[in-house]
């Protein structure tokens, strides 16, 4: 699969994801299988720019390419400007996110909430890839079936925004007024790659190898991204290209294997975050990694009451350690485990 002049490694990607996809993240994901991952959106507020937020989020150091990163923002001018930024500091891909649902960001017409402006939401896509080009760098754009249930608009504008020279289509399968509710729908991903002859990539609810098998088989798409369901669980890209190779299923990672993982991501997003915030953010992590895990439940409450590094980290490898003497590997998950996992995320 190509984006532009970039061949990937797979059709396996990971999904953009605000407080996530950081880029210790992305590079455990990529370690683990994943053949391509965009980064947390970038604003296009200049003002915001040199904030530590937005430097963090622009921090591509030792990240293999291509480099992906999503810019967010309503004005076309200052969506330009932004990619220009981010090329200049390392940016090889562009992604355009018009798939967001919070509200913190739709209440600025930003995000999902463009699908309701298609005029304003072509103009941006044009502005960017006009910005971008002299770069070569090509821009992609992640959006949703629509605005509402009533108004499902993804396949009109698939075809304009392929018109001025979008590279590559995402398409979550549900609308910005289900948020992460309800299940998502494939029959408006299948429209759209009938409609246009760029890449065009199936999201939502892609939790198993067997689903993603199933939604490439219908949608027609070229690739499935993966967002919740990698949270905690950053092989199941491998899990995924296995099965999508042989038919047959990996067995589980053995603990000592999550154990080194798991530490060595810590390690890396403390040294992204330094000590006070990076202890704190680590703690989702850390309890999306156990949530399904005997004596998960105990460690997130008491990784909650440490604000020490080195203690959090310590308390992590004693608990795997104590889990090692109780299983060789982690227990498979089925599919409806997964689903339930995912709809806990969501709520």
């Amino acid at each position: 699969m190509r984006i532009g002049q970039y061949t990937l490694a797979n059709n396996l990607l990971v999904a953009p994801m605000a407080g996530v996809t950081d880029r210790p993240f992305r590079q455990l994901c990529k370690a683990l299988g994943a053949g391509y991952a965009v980064s947390e959106m970038v604003t296009s507020r200049k003002d915001l720019w040199n904030s530590l937020k937005t430097s963090r989020r622009a921090n591509h150091e030792g990240e293999p390419g291509p480099i992906a990163v999503q810019i967010a923002g309503t004005d076309a001018d200052m969506m330009a400007e932004a990619a220009v930024y981010n090329i200049e500091r390392g940016a090889q891909i562009i992604d355009i996110n018009m798939g967001c649902p919070a509200k913190k960001v739709c209440n600025k017409w930003a995000g999902s909430a463009l699908m309701q402006n298609e005029p304003l939401a072509v103009e941006i896509a044009q502005a960017v890839v006009e910005a971008a080009r002299p770069f070569e760098v090509p821009v992609t754009l992640k959006m949703r079936t629509g605005w509402c249930a009533s108004h499902k608009n993804a396949e009109v504008l698939a075809r304009q925004f392929e018109d001025v020279g979008i590279q590559m289509l995402t398409v979550h399968g549900r609308t910005r007024e289900q948020g992460y509710k309800g299940f998502a729908e494939y029959d408006t991903i299948a429209a759209v790659k009938q409609a246009v002859r760029v890449p065009v990539v199936a999201n939502g609810d892609i939790t198993s190898p067997e689903k993603a098998r199933d939604v490439l088989a219908y949608t027609g798409a070229d690739a499935v991204m993966v967002g919740r369901a990698a949270q905690g669980r950053p092989w199941i890209f491998r899990e995924i290209g296995h099965f999508l190779a042989t038919g047959t299923h990996m067995a589980p990672p053995l603990v000592a294997e999550v154990r080194r993982l798991l530490l060595e991501h810590l390690h890396d997003h403390y040294r992204l975050y330094g000590e006070l915030t990076g202890v704190r953010s680590a703690r989702k992590h850390i309890a999306w990694y156990v949530r399904q895990l005997p004596g998960g439940e105990e460690l997130r409450q008491h990784i909650n009451t440490i604000d020490d590094c080195q203690v959090q980290w310590q308390a992590v490898a004693d608990y795997f350690d104590r889990l090692g003497q109780q299983m060789e590997r982690l227990p498979r998950m089925a599919q409806a485990d997964a689903e339930q996992a995912i709809e806990e995320l969501a709520a």
